[in-house]
């Protein structure tokens, strides 16, 4: 044993970048948080990544193949009736991949000579909703985003966002941060609280002047109808009758296409 060993293998030897109980203290968490911006907005600077189209939506709707697998297990059994309902929801699927695929082959994110990309799909990383906006931009032949997130219940990135520009958060603030920042339209499918609360994030941000205006889609009047009444709030004076103009609902992806771009949304070159 040389004299100097127990001094090399302190841990307060360690650079602080090799430390991980370090940087894991309490006291540094606003380090880790720092880092969680830096690294994402980096990356997506050497991608050229200018603006997104943010899509949300459910991780729990089926692709068509997971629709298709569902009902042959569940025929002549008592979770049939329930195995059609989840089924039928491969159609917001459908409608979010095509969607993805328009936005991706007309909004500029598929770049020429290394110039910037806008309209890139952004999303959650995630299975259900996220996964087929990640593959329409696929199809597309054009990068698209997945900003996952570490859950207690551990959501896997799913297979179609670009590997370059799939990251992985643990502040759930600064995971919306980058959802946000480059935002240049927010098109929300069918979905639970996460889906609720990124949306009325975003609402908030546009009812207060605090984001640049942009346009936002809801998708599936019947769903958006039938789940929030904001007829009702505005009503009620919870909200003003002009905050119902921050957004419109539609019922399929050209409709979503024509509605951001009559409420203004910015295109970049295409390729």
């Amino acid at each position: 044993m040389a004299p100097n060993d127990e001094q090399l293998t302190s841990p307060s030897y360690l650079l602080p970048v090799e430390d991980t109980a370090f940087l894991l203290r309490d006291e540094m968490r606003a380090i880790r948080f720092a880092l969680e911006y830096a690294k994402a907005e980096l990356l997506l600077r050497e991608w050229g990544v200018r603006s997104t189209v943010v899509v949300f939506g459910s991780a729990r709707v089926p692709s068509p193949e997971q629709a298709e697998a569902i009902l042959k297990a569940a025929r002549g059994t008592a979770q049939e009736a329930e195995a059609e309902r989840r089924a039928a929801q491969s159609h917001w699927y459908e409608q979010a991949r095509a969607f993805a695929r328009i936005i991706s082959e007309r909004g500029g994110a598929r770049s020429r000579d290394h110039g910037p990309r806008d309209n890139v799909i952004a999303t959650g990383g995630g299975p259900g909703i996220m996964e087929a906006a990640n593959r329409g931009a696929h199809d597309a032949g054009a990068p698209s985003i997945g900003f996952n997130i570490t859950l207690p219940h551990e959501q896997r990135p799913n297979r179609y966002s670009t590997p370059a520009l799939t990251f992985r958060f643990h502040y759930f603030a600064m995971r919306k941060m980058h959802l946000a920042m480059r935002a240049n339209a927010l098109v929300v499918f069918p979905g639970g609280f996460g889906t609720m609360d990124e949306l009325f994030e975003l609402l908030t941000l546009q009812q207060t002047g605090k984001a640049p205006a942009m346009p936002i889609v809801l998708f599936d009047r019947a769903y958006w109808t039938r789940a929030i009444d904001f007829g009702f709030m505005a009503e009620r004076g919870m909200i003003a009758a002009a905050d119902l103009d921050l957004f419109e609902m539609v019922d399929d992806a050209e409709e979503a296409w024509s509605s951001l771009r009559r409420r203004g949304l910015k295109l970049g070159e295409t390729g």
